[in-house]
């Protein structure tokens, strides 16, 4: 056996066992998060309750009618000025939900953890939990290639970065892709769509029918399984350590690495 074929076949068997650890990693977290015995007290913060629900029917169908409405704009399409329009629309409609929902006397800091995890810690257990998630990123990804001959995990804002022409362009994408998306996408499906469905429907349909939801808004079929994937660890991620700043840095280190991966394309290889 050759040197170069000898080390394929390492890589292969060290592919296989990175996937195999992934996997049970994240079954035994899920193991733990379905064991837990819910707090009950009545220093509890207040839960999301029917205005909440009415709040996220609403974002759910206009998020639905916006998939079924037609596909995405290409990566070529996207300019600075979308991209800005893209920023400001972001910003607002998560300050109207925060804003929402501290009017209604919730307490936004206790429901979504963000004192309960360490900004370093955060950082931390995101790592780890993408570095053990991308093997079943990169499997699901594998598996829509096989099946209709191309696949994606990259969301169109960090696409749109290899098609980008001027370093201003690139400089908001990096914005968009590393703080600003991480951020509203997971306060908008973690946090609050996935916290208002786990509320009256369990932990199960919520965490499919969030990362489904996560998945279809992408509007990109070759990318639908890779990001379900995606979607299904953040929110493990999440409910686990009780933090959304853990499945904030994880989606922040994911579209990072894609990004570095377009940036030096020699590294992908």
């Amino acid at each position: 056996m050759s040197s170069l074929a000898l080390a394929q076949a390492l890589w292969s068997i060290l592919t296989v066992l990175w996937f195999l650890i992934g996997l049970f990693v994240y079954l035994a977290l899920a193991r733990q998060i379905s064991v837990r015995v819910e707090p009950v007290g009545p220093n509890l913060p207040k839960r999301f309750g029917i205005p909440e629900a009415v709040i996220a029917t609403v974002l759910v169908f206009l998020l639905i009618l916006n998939v079924f409405k037609g596909g995405s704009s290409s990566p070529q399409d996207v300019d600075t000025s979308t991209l800005i329009n893209s920023l400001i629309l972001t910003t607002v409609i998560v300050l109207v939900l925060i804003a929402f929902l501290i009017f209604r006397g919730l307490n936004v800091d206790a429901l979504a953890g963000f004192s309960k995890v360490g900004a370093v810690r955060a950082v931390a257990l995101a790592a780890i939990l993408l570095l053990l998630a991308y093997p079943l990123i990169i499997y699901a990804e594998a598996l829509v290639e096989r099946l209709i001959g191309h696949g994606s995990s990259r969301q169109t804002i960090v696409e749109a970065f290899s098609e980008s022409t001027t370093l201003q362009q690139r400089i908001i994408i990096i914005v968009l892709a590393v703080a600003v998306a991480p951020m509203a996408e997971e306060l908008v499906f973690r946090f609050f769509l996935y916290g208002v469905l786990r509320r009256y429907f369990g932990i199960v349909i919520a965490l499919v029918f969030n990362s489904l939801l996560f998945a279809a808004v992408h509007q990109h079929l070759p990318s639908f399984a890779p990001l379900f994937v995606l979607g299904c660890c953040f929110t493990v991620a999440y409910e686990w350590s009780g933090s959304i700043l853990v499945a904030m840095a994880m989606h922040a280190l994911f579209n990072a690495a894609n990004l570095v991966v377009l940036a030096f394309p020699g590294l992908g290889e």
